[in-house]
């Protein structure tokens, strides 16, 4: 099989999506959870200073998912296929929830209407939390294995997504992104949210060391086959003990009130369990609970050498882009934020 600089071309494409679905775990979790903690802002000014401070960068990362989706087309058709079958129901909700809160914050400061704010404030939190919970569901499901006959067909039903440890995962997720996006909106702000907000950081924090100590048990625990790789290459310990490190630096970082450096180590947390879950995986992208043959791995469900070859060129290029037109974004507007007429 033709390799590059060491590795063969489905192993770089499983690597290339890898990033990009951990990019936007990054940058689009922080959005989603300023988004859950919307209501716990009492007044108008601190509500539209949260929305503020996430508004010229939201839509940019929702970017990083539609390359990483286009991406997994490209490169793993048959993976693309199985997923969206599978999760077609989750998908669909997932999609209507991602247009409610882009309308959510479009349409909040249309109207001064009491009523036209709340129900959009509303609309806005429940958006934001329903796809933070839906992404960990079908990561948790992912993780578990689901249920296939040999022709990659689902033989479950909704409720086979709904299981204990997929639901530990949808709300480990949402304390994760919960604190990752109160920790950034701490960087945004000042004088009474600002205040506010160390409390919410504090809490949510605590919320997530909770469900990182409990989710870890679980996965030891009842998920063996995340653990294979690890038994095979022992210097991978690397990455648990990693993790456990960044999470309490994270703690004392968020106890130093240093949000800046708290944040970094929110982001490297968000990045390292998800690169947890794709040793676990790998070789395989999807599997399956009936049958370990019934697995889908990046060997069977990769596209043609030439094609991976030239999408390759064509990532290597377009991705620095992408991550140059966010890093711009951030530059020009950081900073505190500082309402006026053109606010949300």
């Amino acid at each position: 099989m033709e390799t590059f600089l060491g590795l063969d071309l489905p192993t770089w494409w499983f690597l290339v999506i890898g990033g990009l679905i951990t990019g936007y775990g990054v940058l689009d979790g922080f959005d989603l959870g300023a988004g859950a903690l919307h209501l716990f802002f009492n007044k108008e000014e601190s509500r539209r200073t949260a929305l503020n401070a996430i508004g010229p960068v939201w839509d940019g990362n929702e970017v990083w998912l539609v390359i990483a989706g286009g991406a997994l087309f490209a490169g793993f058709p048959l993976v693309y296929g199985v997923m969206l079958s599978t999760f077609y129901i989750p998908f669909m909700l997932f999609l209507v929830a991602l247009i409610f809160r882009a309308i959510s914050i479009e349409f909040r400061s249309k109207e001064p209407w009491r009523w036209w704010r709340k129900m959009w404030d509303i609309s806005y939190m429940a958006s934001s939390t329903f796809i933070t919970l839906l992404l960990g569901l079908i990561l948790g499901n992912l993780i578990q294995g689901l249920p296939f006959n040999e022709k990659h067909e689902f033989t479950g039903d909704l409720l086979t997504f709904f299981n204990p440890y997929a639901i530990l995962i949808a709300v480990t997720t949402l304390s994760l992104f919960m604190m990752h996006g109160a920790i950034y909106l701490t960087m945004k702000t000042e004088n009474r949210l600002y205040a506010k907000l160390t409390v919410l950081v504090n809490n949510c924090c605590k919320f997530f060391i909770l469900c990182f100590i409990l989710t870890s048990m679980a996965t030891l625990i009842y998920i063996p086959h995340m653990t294979h790789e690890f038994k095979r290459s022992p210097w991978l310990f690397v990455l648990p003990l990693g993790a456990v490190l960044t999470v309490l630096n994270l703690k004392r970082n968020i106890d130093s009130r240093k949000y800046f450096t708290a944040f970094v180590f929110s982001s490297i947390t968000t990045s390292i369990l998800l690169i947890l879950f794709a040793i676990g995986l790998f070789p395989n992208i999807i599997i399956s609970s009936t049958n370990p043959a019934y697995n889908i791995s990046i060997y069977k469900a990769a596209s043609s050498a030439t094609s991976l070859r030239i999408m390759l060129v064509m990532a290597a290029i377009g991705t620095p882009l992408v991550l140059s037109y966010t890093l711009f974004v951030f530059w020009t507007f950081r900073g505190k934020v500082k309402l006026n007429e053109m606010s949300y």
